[in-house]
């Protein structure tokens, strides 16, 4: 077998690659969904304790949160355990889908520039950025829909807006039309990116080198990925805040758990200058503490589930070639 054979091989089929991609998501959606929930409500919580009149002047019945465990109490006080896990349907759907599409366009266009520039031409961290970059935004659009259900869900309390999956489709369709499933999707995009690109090419460059280390709590793959994540995370945190705001806008803004959610029509930009306005630089950031928490199992497990997913289904193939 050919030296290129062997590689391919070895990074395993595209069936493969989407099975263990697809896994490694719905896997890692599961450990982390409450605070996924907890992000949700800290980037929708346009005020806090700190700020004035943050006691008085707000519509009854918003609720002020105040760091990671405050909020997963109050949400296991008013709406119970099942508060955790609310919009946990979309948000498996959009993660198994995410990481199938992720995972299988990283390969297939890290494997076109090999065939358009030649393999080992191109520096690896820009063939990872390109790759990951790539890859993400076509995960980003292809399962945005489910993204916005996800965080509408999420951010119901006690009032249901939305009583199931497929009533929330017909409502968003029949109230706001197609593009209701796409609201803010510029940021969503504008987000993933340079996050992806950064986060894959953190992660090649550190793979290897920290697979040789013997951790006693992780593999190297998994620490990696948990560094590249965060570091990545942390530069894209207001895009993801502003696609949150502009995902809840419509007809419904004012039912969610925060009844005061700000009201943003003219798009990405705007809806950041307004944030800055009114709650300056650190509303840009509310939740990230929360979300760079969940990053880190949620990148580790994923990362670590994959390539070991891949490895063994990889290994089984060969193996039954053996035996023919």
């Amino acid at each position: 077998m050919s030296k290129s054979g062997q590689r391919l091989q070895d990074e395993g089929t595209r069936w493969q690659v989407v099975t263990a991609g697809a896994a490694a998501g719905l896997i890692s959606r599961f450990v982390i969904a409450p605070l996924d929930v907890v992000k949700i409500r800290l980037q929708l919580q346009s005020h806090s304790l700190s700020d004035p009149l943050s006691h008085s002047g707000l519509p009854r019945g918003s609720p002020i949160y105040k760091g990671t465990l405050a909020t997963l109490r109050h949400i296991l006080r008013h709406e119970g355990i099942p508060g955790l896990w609310k919009g946990n349907v979309p948000a498996e759907l959009m993660y198994v889908s995410y990481a199938a599409v992720q995972f299988t366009s990283y390969r297939s266009i890290t494997m076109l520039m090999h065939r358009v520039f030649g393999e080992g031409t191109l520096p690896k961290g820009v063939e990872s950025f390109v790759s990951g970059a790539a890859a993400g935004a076509a995960a980003t659009a292809t399962t945005y829909p489910l993204d916005l259900l996800r965080t509408r869900f999420a951010a119901q309390g006690t009032e249901r807006v939305y009583t199931g999956l497929w009533r929330a489709i017909r409502d968003i369709q029949r109230d706001e039309g197609a593009k209701g499933f796409f609201r803010g999707i510029a940021p969503g995009i504008a987000q993933i990116v340079p996050y992806m690109g950064l986060f894959f090419a953190m992660y090649e460059g550190l793979r290897q080198p920290m697979g040789q280390l013997d951790l006693p709590f992780s593999s190297g793959d998994a620490t990696a990925g948990v560094v590249a994540s965060v570091v990545a995370k942390t530069g894209v945190f207001p895009l993801d805040l502003v696609r949150k705001r502009i995902q809840v806008q419509g007809p419904t803004r004012v039912r969610y758990v925060h009844k005061n959610i700000p009201l943003y029509e003219s798009g990405m930009v705007e809806a950041l200058r307004s944030i800055v306005a009114r709650e300056g630089f650190k509303g840009l950031y509310r939740g990230l503490t929360v979300s760079l928490i969940k990053a880190a199992p949620a990148s580790a497990v994923t990362m670590w589930t994959y390539e070991r997913i891949l490895r063994f289904m990889i290994d089984r193939g060969q193996q039954q070639e053996e035996k023919v």
